[in-house]
């Protein structure tokens, strides 16, 4: 079987006795995975071999073990922060028997208010209780920011210069999502990706530009402060063909 050297083009660079074939790096990649408490980018699995295997020779070997994996228990998966090993969904409900403490439950108010952030952000806390057509108390702000799911990304260029709030990396981590634009595509709204408001967001972003509102209507002339409502005008009466007297 061809060694390192071989495979990546290093010739008699590396000494005999140092030849590592595909099956064992493979291990290690994997051993590592296994093991690491979050999740590992190219460049951490570089690492592993003194940064002397090439980025896109470790990636095909990440993804010849995630291929290797898939009928198993365990799946490797892409996520926000790098790769990592978690179980298949179809045992979440047996393992979910051994936990000792169950998941916290949050609130309805609490849920919207993410989606609500995760697909129209960036926004302030007017605009989502303009969504959501009731206030938003700071507990539900501060409940989503203590659980790392949300942050300040900006502030509105506008009076009080309100804050401007985003999703992180590790609501997409905890979500199993490696971007936004892998969100379920919301019923008659499109792709995530088509959000104009959610392709602005990065996660080193620069200047966060300002939501815009239409200004409200101005009121009509016919609209007096005080006195009697307005009567509505008749309507006109039909217009007829013009007729003519014959010579």
């Amino acid at each position: 079987m061809l060694g390192w050297p071989e495979i990546f083009g290093l010739g008699s660079a590396f000494h005999e006795a140092d030849r590592m074939n595909t099956d064992e790096a493979k291990a290690v990649i994997e051993a590592a995975l296994l093991s690491a408490q979050q999740p590992l980018e190219i460049n951490d699995l570089r690492r592993l071999f003194d940064d002397s295997i090439p980025p896109d020779s470790i990636r095909a070997l990440v993804d010849d073990i995630g291929f290797n994996w898939q009928t198993r228990s365990l799946r490797l998966v892409k996520v926000a922060s790098g790769w990592r090993f978690q179980t298949a969904p179809e045992f979440a409900r047996f393992l979910d028997r051994l936990a000792g403490e169950k998941p916290p439950k949050y609130s309805r108010a609490v849920m919207e208010t993410l989606a609500i952030i995760a697909y129209r952000q960036p926004v302030t806390r007017g605009d989502i209780e303009e969504i959501r057509g009731v206030m938003v108390s700071p507990q539900i702000i501060r409940t989503l920011e203590e659980r790392g799911w949300i942050e300040v990304i900006g502030h509105k260029d506008s009076v009080g210069r309100p804050s401007l709030f985003g999703t992180t990396r590790r609501f997409l981590d905890d979500m199993g999502l490696g971007a936004l634009s892998q969100l379920p595509a919301l019923e008659g709204a499109g792709s995530p990706a088509d959000l104009p408001a959610q392709q602005a967001i990065d996660f080193d972003p620069p200047t966060v530009p300002a939501l815009t509102h239409e200004p409200p209507a101005e009121p009509t002339d016919d609209f007096q402060l005080g006195g009697d409502a307005p009567q509505a005008d008749p309507a006109p009466p039909a217009a007829t063909p013009e007729t003519r007297e014959l010579p």
